[in-house]
């Protein structure tokens, strides 16, 4: 195939447009298809460039961890050779199925990128479908791979939140893999060059093929692959749609069988989200880039505990019990009474398992998965001194943001207690980690699986992304083996 067509070149066409272009499905499809480069502040391009780095970092990280491995394993066995590389393997495989393990790789080990008021991890989305559909293409622009991501980041969130995104976790959804789906269509359709009513059905085909269970929490290692089967499930309606099969049309206003009315069904959606603000505001800055090794909900309750031990002078001897209030989505998500042996996964969704940690550790990085580390006494100590509370209704100035508000209070045996309260965490959308911080994240998670000189190369190639002619080298280097962060 040839490279597809820059947005700019292509609005030259007579494009088809959408059944109805006043609806949220028409808006937000006419405005994929017409948004080019240009039209994304420069902000914004520079913070999806960043979104990237940290994207394909976490793919490196997670590329060689004992589950990815069991992954390429069934994976490979069923779907064989292809010409779609696999991070980190020197391997490739068809493109579907190399969406599946990227994204897999990327959300491997709880250290990639969410959006807090409509869960969703956008990186492990977008980026493991373009990387399939630049397979597909003899040549692709840096320049093209950004604009599809940006448009791929924003379009994730806004139908997350017509879901009231939070809300989706609390009923059992895996929020992300529901509405992920859209993300990675829209993303793969800008790459594809698709019309407006072509990103109808693309958008229609990823709706139908929309899931994700959260019970995967506790201990299956599928968690860790449902945004990468999204990815691939997003890269098939935009190809399908390309091929001029159809997908539902109007399918976030239908009130059968849509996509709000069915997944929003006595939850209120609010289809206006989608297009609220479109090409004003940019969800893509809202995007939040992790510190901690843990789910996304969890951090507000690391960051408290290590905020509490760095301000205080005590150990965890000292501490007689911990009290961790939380809103509805991450009670659901992030608590339940834990049991020896805990999984990895469980341990890293596990707010009790967590905030003990942080306050043994000092730190919750890929050190406190190990095997050894989850079933460590010590650790187990204070998670049976930790009581975990629903508090939705708070009622002082700390808890001024709906979502992630999380009141830590620790009381410690002479009957002093220690309390921190914080709406989000460092990295959250009022108090983003700073685009040096991201660097600094990529490198140190690249220096536990390969090189210096070759982390650098694709740091390189990432930050100057708008000025590369084509993507091939970038792609070899991602796709030479790595080493295995827990080996």
């Amino acid at each position: 195939m040839s490279a597809p067509t820059p947005a700019a070149d292509r609005q030259s066409s007579a494009p088809n447009g959408p059944t109805d272009p006043d609806g949220p499905t028409g808006r937000l499809a006419e405005w994929l298809a017409a948004t080019t480069l240009d039209d994304i502040p420069a902000s914004v391009r520079e913070r999806g460039v960043h979104l990237i780095l940290d994207g394909l970092g976490c793919a490196l990280i997670g590329a060689q961890l004992p589950w990815s491995r069991r992954a390429v394993d069934g994976v490979l066995a069923m779907e064989g050779t292809g010409d779609t590389p696999v991070i980190g393997w020197g391997r490739t495989t068809s493109g579907p199925a190399a969406a599946v393990l990227n994204g897999t790789f990327i959300q491997g080990f709880e250290l990639d990128d969410y959006y807090p008021r409509a869960p969703l991890h956008s990186a492990s989305l977008v980026l493991p479908a373009l990387l399939s559909t630049v397979a597909a293409y003899d040549g692709v622009r840096g320049a093209d791979f950004l604009r599809a991501s940006v448009l791929g980041f924003e379009t994730g969130p806004r139908v997350g939140l017509a879901l009231h995104g939070s809300q989706m976790l609390s009923r059992g959804w895996h929020s992300g893999s529901v509405f992920g789906t859209h993300a990675a269509a829209a993303a793969c359709g800008a790459l594809r060059g698709l019309d407006a009513a072509g990103f109808e059905d693309a958008l229609g085909l990823a709706a139908t093929q929309s899931a994700g269970l959260m019970a995967a929490q506790y201990e299956a290692m599928s968690k860790r692959m449902h945004h990468g089967l999204a990815a691939r499930n997003g890269f098939y309606a935009a190809g399908l749609a390309q091929a001029g099969y159809t997908g539902i049309k109007r399918v976030f206003e239908r009130p059968y069988g849509g996509f709000l009315s069915t997944f929003g069904e006595g939850h209120d959606p609010d289809a206006a989200q989608i297009t609220k603000d479109l090409g004003e505001q940019w969800h893509t800055e809202a995007i939040t880039v992790k510190i901690h090794a843990a789910m996304g909900g969890l951090h507000p309750a690391i960051d408290a505990a290590l905020s509490l031990s760095a301000d205080h002078n005590f150990d965890a001897d000292d501490i007689a019990s911990i009290r961790i209030q939380v809103p509805d989505a991450i009670y659901h998500h992030g608590w339940w009474q834990p049991e020896r042996p805990l999984t990895t996964i469980g341990a890293q969704m596990n707010i009790g398992y967590a905030v003990a940690v942080a306050l043994l550790d000092g730190q919750v990085r890929p050190a406190q998965f190990h095997d050894a580390r989850i079933d460590a006494d010590d650790v187990w100590q204070l998670i049976e001194r930790t009581e975990v509370l629903l508090d939705s209704a708070p009622q002082d100035a700390a808890w001024t943001e709906p979502g992630y508000n999380t009141r830590v209070t620790l009381t410690l045996h002479g009957g002093e207690q220690l309390t921190r309260a914080l709406n989000q965490p460092h990295g959250g959308p009022d108090d983003p980690l700073t685009n040096a911080e991201i660097r600094d994240k990529y490198r140190a998670l690249t220096a536990q699986v390969t090189d210096t000189a070759r982390a650098a190369e694709i740091e390189k190639v990432v930050l100057d992304l708008e000025s590369q002619d084509r993507l091939d080298n970038l792609i070899d280097l991602l796709a030479a083996p790595v080493r295995g962060a827990l080996d």
